[in-house]
């Protein structure tokens, strides 16, 4: 079955700095656009970033441009997300999903979420 296993965060310092790993399994990976969302309490889930199958290209949220960067490996079937100059409003629990083309219909999956807290 698709899995998607996220690590990488945790309490890091205004301005410090996050990688995010998510490794996938049960599909094939490189032929899955992937996308880092995140979630406050009480707030709607956004989109974070997005990055196409091969990786040739890769979009963001305004407020993430220039201080994240999306990217994957399809050899070892993991999508990062490195995070440099963390706000206290970048803290939120941060989903991978994968979108999994399965007869021809594009579902779909979620990991579990990892929590980063930017905090002092």
């Amino acid at each position: 079955q698709v899995q998607l296993v996220e690590s990488g965060g945790g309490l890091v310092q205004p301005g410090g700095s996050l990688r995010l790993s998510c490794t996938a399994s049960g599909f094939t990976f490189s032929d899955s656009p992937m996308s880092w969302y995140r979630q406050i309490p009480g707030k709607e889930r956004e989109l974070v970033a997005d990055i196409t199958r091969t990786g040739s290209s890769a979009n963001y949220a305004e407020s993430m441009k220039g201080r994240f960067t999306i990217s994957r490996n399809n050899v070892e079937n993991t999508v990062y997300l490195q995070m440099n100059s963390l706000k206290p409003e970048d803290t939120a629990v941060y989903y991978c999903k994968a979108d999994v083309i399965m007869f021809g219909i594009r579902i779909p999956y979620w990991g579990q979420g990892t929590q980063v807290t930017v905090s002092s």
